[in-house]
């Protein structure tokens, strides 16, 4: 345990800094450094924005954050904090996934299974090697989002029926005035001329619609790792606990971030009219219009243990970005030499 007021180490069950004093027994977060609580906020300010060393509000360890850094995690006890408008602050939720794919026998068979059967050739993997892996604790920021669009579309199979329906009675009128075997002239020239003539566009075939949804989503807490930014996958949140730096091997880094919660939730909102005009699209090919409104909510954050791969072949290289807690493959990129 560390002193909250000197910053140094005494006993566990220490009550007493042995240096200075201090009580140190039953340390409560937040009661160090620079406190103060902000209009309209549920957390306290730790301490300024502009501080190069502060004590860890769990375990009163010196935390001495790096130019850039603004998510921080305790090595000694696991508490976070992050980096907001009015300086550093509690994370208000912290949780992690456990370990499972904890070494490298079962990464490399993850791995030979999506090379040899999944998207690749066969044999990609005999014929590739190993250059490095490596596994670490990332930092993501679940944000959760709600998403409302407004939408319209031209409904094709409306259209169509409406042309058919029109040919058909063009059709008889046809074989009634001019004899039997003319009105499917008449209907294929009817069609042509209904999709020359804008048809397909017709205002019957425009329709409003609306969906909404709400998202969990995950935006990797580190600039520049774009590779580690999940597309189109979910951590399996059901299965995150709460953080417990005494749960992950002293020889796994714990990364911190330089993403700060404001950031996050800008990025989430993007993520989320992303997924749902893919979403609208998959339902309807044709879009007229789009508005979606998508309103971000308060970020946890999410320590994932991540192995990143790679393989170099004779033709290609690829990079393997996996789940260690459950071995689905995140990413994987395939680069052409």
């Amino acid at each position: 345990m560390y002193c909250i007021k000197c910053g140094s180490e005494n006993p566990d069950n220490a009550a007493f800094c042995y240096k200075c004093g201090t009580k140190i027994g039953n340390v409560q977060a937040g009661t160090q450094g620079t406190t103060s609580t902000q209009p309209g906020s549920q957390r306290e300010t730790i301490a300024s924005s502009g501080v190069t060393e502060l004590k860890c509000p769990g375990c009163g360890a010196p935390i001495k954050p790096q130019q850039g850094e603004a998510v921080l995690t305790c090595e000694y006890c696991g508490k976070s904090i992050s980096l907001g408008n009015s300086g550093w602050q509690n994370v208000s939720k912290h949780s992690m996934l456990s370990l499972q794919i904890d070494d490298s026998e079962k990464l490399i068979q993850i791995i030979k299974r999506h090379m040899d059967h999944g998207l690749m050739e066969r044999h990609s993997f005999e014929e590739s090697k190993e250059e490095s892996s490596e596994l670490s604790y990332v930092p993501y920021w679940i944000v959760p989002v709600s998403s409302n669009s407004s939408y319209k579309f031209l409904d094709m199979g409306a259209e169509i029926g409406t042309l058919a329906m029109d040919a058909a009675i063009m059709g008889a009128a046809g074989e009634m005035g001019r004899g039997r075997g003319m009105g499917g002239g008449m209907m294929d020239g009817f069609l042509i001329g209904g999709v020359m003539g804008g048809g397909m566009g017709g205002n019957n075939a425009i329709r409003g619609a609306s969906y909404s949804h709400n998202y969990e989503l995950p935006v990797v807490s580190l600039k520049g790792r774009e590779h580690l930014q999940p597309i189109s996958y979910s951590f399996n949140l059901g299965a995150r606990k709460d953080f417990d730096k005494s749960k992950i091997v002293n020889s796994i880094k714990v990364l911190n971030g330089d993403i700060d919660e404001d950031t996050a939730r800008t990025l989430a909102k993007t993520y989320a009219d992303q997924e749902q005009e893919k979403a609208i699209r998959a339902r309807h090919h044709h879009l007229e219009a789009l508005q979606t409104q998508s309103s971000p909510g308060t970020p946890e954050l999410l320590h994932v243990p991540v192995w990143v791969a790679k393989y170099t072949g004779k033709k290609r290289s690829f990079t393997f970005v996996i789940d260690g807690s459950n071995g689905a493959v995140i990413k994987a990129d395939e680069l052409k030499h």
